[in-house]
């Protein structure tokens, strides 16, 4: 069955839609389905995608193409709509550089049904279910009004209200209130109706994105807050010119970040007097709409040279605003399917447990900064209590298939139910496949079982009943066969977690690597976490539901919990039991508990592992060591090679004895800063001129890369890294700017480099290259070096969220090394040659990823400085290792699989060296 994806779209939520869209096209069974993907620009577009760029990291790296950016002073990449009016035929040329247009009656001859992955306005509010209806199309989920309603947090709150149902009290403000209202006579009556605190909200967005809470009766904040929800932003020139030229920049791309902003194209008005009088108005005769980031910019410096004041606006945003009495209590979502009958039938709820007030976009999707506790920790009664709330909200509502149902529990016990959502985000470990796997269901099946519902669905709604009925014969039939076949596929332990700071970012490399695989024909992966310490490696066999918790600490927090006797809890033995109509076509039996096992067991339950661990323990050789002496393949490199990169000091101390450029490096010691730590920084900084950079010499993922620039932090790092409690002492972390939960591991001694300049160069930029290894029949390998990445830093380093975060990095493949075509590939070649001679020289087997940073200097000379080298590089669906291999042809399935085969081929070959 031919399934069409679409992903992408206009909203501001599009980046998770792409990233969602990507975990559907990769999870679809491939022997059940073939996937068609749809992206749709944010000019409503449909574009049958090139299948390379569905692996790009967020849809700026790719669309619109390089070709098609006007030149930037600052490089600042933008979407579609930043180009300004486009006409159908510059559209056309854009599109036919990443796939070709498809038109709206074109679709029915691509796809036999339509899986939705699209969010927010365009994806969740019936047009695009209404296109897909007037064309006969089956597709996921809710139909058009259900959709339309679900959509709009006001007719919901009307509703709700109406049928005398629980909700936070609530009032609307327009655009065109706010407009002529009085902001301090506005806000005492909020406060006198609904009290404090206020929550703030933009009435038809989802992912948290324009909410605030506001926490006391501050009419500045107060200001604010509509604003965020109205996508509007007011600048007074002091203020502006108060940032400075690097404080303007970072401003603006904030400010245009569709997510935390309020994004281009934007209407700017001048206001005409100061705003500290009263009767300061618009000067709707001096109004510009600008549709570039440095077009703003230019016009925000221009215009500050005379006036006093500017309010920019959205052309796309709210015209409402929804504000809420605050609910202080237990905050939870729960995922509703349709069973079999369909009938609803609600998933365990998830407690959202926040680091911060807000659980905001940043907190949603990147691992850690939130726990996700499933089930919520309350007694069975009160549990199956808001299990039948949202049951009957979906039925209210008229909800097809499936949605996600959000509430909370307020101190007195009441419940409320707000904010329900038809398209729940598609990320791996999203709300939506992690309670889906509480019933023993892991992405592939669950996708599985929506497409078989939604044909249903749309069929008792009476679309095409003849078609969709053969559709469904077709569909259960397959299904069926192909429980017969999981028992022949080769069977791979992926192997996940750890200990280090690099744990989250395993697991979410362990998650992506097991979901290639299970929804392939060869493969049947085996979830197992790695904890303990480094003398003694503990396995873990873990079910679907463990492996899907939201972060290491979560899956760890699961296993002791099991470890220390207690028992399933009884609300999802209940569950399962309602689930068995669809586990038992669907998924089979699944394991209850984590189970601990010990490498023999290991090599008897699987042919192949592939590590999917980060730093120590992983990369270091250790783990590699173990797997030999039970002759289990494995991915990457060897146990001598690992042991030599784990190190950087000691790959920077190899390579440059082979003549390779790398940074002036030392090791700093926490002995020689406890004997005199005043000698120590002196030392330091005399050999390296601030600012340098300061890193831990055996972890990856920038975890703790700090670019030092002054004593104070310098002494604050020490502090931090040859710290002895686990918790990060304050002033420290401020000192050097740490973010909310960012990981700072504690060492006994750290690298410290030179830092890495332009020195002059023409050209300057940071990149990043992967490269696979094949067997020749001789015994020896050959090293393929793919087309580096551009990394493209906002802050003063990469930053975890940019290496790994879908939506976040910013990564151009390949690298732009010089405008001209036959230049850039001239580049790339010396380039690619420097990074193959790492390889040689280290002996990376397998795959890897060398971080350098590379100068073109006015003579053509090319020069490059090796970072570091990731042996086991990490495997996230948004890492630009997939950017790399789509460009010689690999998906990623076929890249995993090309390890894989290489490690076995390997096993083979060392035993059979030794039986000679």
């Amino acid at each position: 069955m031919k399934i069409g994806i679409f992903f992408g779209g206009p909203s501001r939520e599009r980046e998770i839609s792409f990233a969602g869209g990507r975990t559907v096209y990769d999870n679809l069974d491939k022997s059940l389905f073939q996937a068609v993907p749809i992206f749709v620009d944010s000019l409503g577009n449909f574009i049958l995608l090139d299948w390379q760029y569905i692996y790009k990291g967020t849809i700026r790296d790719f669309y619109p193409p390089v070709a098609a950016l006007p030149a930037s002073e600052h490089k600042l990449q933008v979407y579609l709509e930043s180009l300004g009016e486009l006409s159908v035929a510059e559209q056309d040329q854009i599109i036919s550089q990443v796939g070709r247009r498809v038109l709206p009656q074109e679709l029915g001859l691509l796809m036999d049904f339509a899986f939705l992955a699209l969010h927010g306005p365009g994806g969740e509010d019936g047009a695009i279910q209404g296109l897909l209806e007037w064309y006969g199309i089956p597709y996921s989920g809710s139909g058009i009004l259900p959709s339309a309603f679900g959509i709009d947090k006001i007719a919901q709150k009307k509703l709700l209200k109406a049928l005398g149902r629980p909700t936070p009290d609530f009032r609307v403000i327009t655009a065109a209130e706010w407009d002529v209202a009085d902001p301090e006579a506005t806000l005492g009556y909020l406060v006198r109706e609904l009290g404090l605190p206020l929550v703030f909200k933009a009435p038809r967005q989802g992912s948290s994105i324009g909410v605030s809470i506001l926490r006391e009766q501050d009419v500045a904040k107060f200001e604010a807050a509509i604003e965020r929800s109205l996508f509007r932003k007011t600048m007074i020139r002091e203020e502006w010119q108060g940032l400075g030229q690097q404080g303007q920049l970072a401003w603006l791309q904030q400010l245009t970040d569709i997510r935390e902003g309020i994004g281009l194209p934007v209407q700017l008005t001048v206001i005409s007097d100061q705003l500290t009088d009263e009767n300061s108005t618009l000067d709707t005769q001096n109004s510009t709409l600008l549709y570039h980031p440095e077009a703003l910019l230019n016009k925000l410096n221009e215009l500050f040279q005379t006036v006093e004041a500017v309010r920019l606006t959205n052309v796309d945003g709210e015209t409402q605003v929804l504000v809420e009495s605050f609910v202080a209590g237990r905050e939870f979502s729960c995922i509703v399917v349709e069973d079999p009958n369909g009938e609803p039938l609600a998933l365990p709820p998830t407690e959202i447990v926040k680091g911060e007030e807000l659980f905001d976009y940043r907190s949603k999707y990147l691992p850690g900064l939130s726990r996700k506790v499933t089930p919520i920790d309350l007694p069975e009664a009160e549990i199956q209590r808001i299990r039948e709330a949202c049951q009957e909200m979906f039925t209210t509502f008229g909800f097809q298939v499936y949605a996600r149902l959000d509430g909370f529990l307020g101190k007195d016990n009441q419940l409320f139910l707000n904010d329900p959502n038809t398209t729940s985000g598609m990320l791996p470990a999203s709300f939506f496949f992690h309670q889906a796997a509480e019933i023993g269901l892991n992405p592939s099946q669950f996708l599985t079982y929506l497409i078989r519902t939604s044909l249903a669905a749309r069929r008792r709604a009476g679309m095409r009943p003849v078609k969709l009925a053969s559709l469904l014969q077709q569909l259960d039939e397959a299904v069926a066969s192909r429980q017969h076949e999981e028992k022949q596929r080769t069977k791979v332990a992926v192997i996940m977690g750890g200990y280090s700071s690099e744990r989250h970012i395993s697991v979410e490399s362990g998650r992506n690597i097991y979901e290639k695989l299970s929804s392939s024909v060869k493969y049947e992966p085996l979830p197992v976490f790695l904890t303990g310490s480094a003398q003694e490696h503990k396995l873990y066999l873990l079910p679907i539901n463990v492996m899907l918790k939201d972060n290491a600490d979560d899956i760890r927090e699961k296993i002791e919990y099991a470890e220390a006797g207690h028992d399933l809890h009884p609300i999802l033995q209940r569950i399962r039991r309602e689930a068995e109509p669809i586990t038992s076509t669907y998924a089979g039996q699944p394991t209850a508990q984590p189970r601990r096992i010990l490498f023999e067991e290991l090599a008897e339950l699987v042919d192949e592992v592939f590590i999917a661990l980060h730093g120590r323990p992983g990369e270091d050789g250790a783990l590699q060591r173990q797997l030999e002496q039970y002759g289990l393949p494995y991915n990457g490199s060897g146990v001598v090679s690992s042991s030599v990169t784990i190190n950087k000091f000691e790959t920077n101390k190899r390579l440059r004895e082979a003549g390779l450029r790398v940074a002036e490096h030392r090791m700093a010691n926490r002995l020689e800063w406890e004997a005199d730590a005043e000698s120590f920084y002196r030392s330091l900084e005399t050999q390296f001129p601030y600012p340098f950079i300061a890193k831990p010499a055996d972890d990856g993922c920038s975890s703790a890369v700090k670019k030092i620039k002054n004593r104070a932090e310098l002494e604050a790092f020490c502090h931090l890294m040859f710290r002895d409690q686990e918790d990060l002492e304050t002033t420290a972390a401020n000192t050097l700017h740490l973010g909310f939960k960012e990981e700072f591991p504690r060492k006994d001694a750290f690298l410290v480099e030179t830092l890495i300049e332009r020195d002059g160069a023409q050209h300057f930029l940071e990149i990043t290259g992967g490269l696979l290894t094949h067997w020749r029949p001789d015994g020896t390998y050959d090293v393929e070096v793919f087309e580096a990445s551009e990394a493209l830093a906002t802050g003063e380093v990469l930053s975890l969220e940019e290496k790994f975060l879908a939506g976040e990095g910013q990564n151009i493949t390949p690298a732009r090394y010089a405008a001209d075509v036959q230049e850039r590939q001239r580049i790339s070649e010396e380039v690619k040659h420097e990074l193959r001679r790492v390889a040689e020289v280290l002996n990376i087997q397998g795959y890897a990823r060398i971080d350098a940073f590379v100068r073109v200097r006015e003579t053509g000379a090319v020069e490059v400085i090796i970072i570091e080298v990731n042996s086991l590089p990490g495997m996230t669906p948004a890492t630009c290792i997939f950017h790399q291999t789509a460009l010689n042809g690999y998906t990623p399935y076929d890249f995993i699989d090309r390890i894989l085969e290489f490690g076995k081929e390997r096993t083979s070959r060392l035993q059979l060296e030794t039986k000679s």
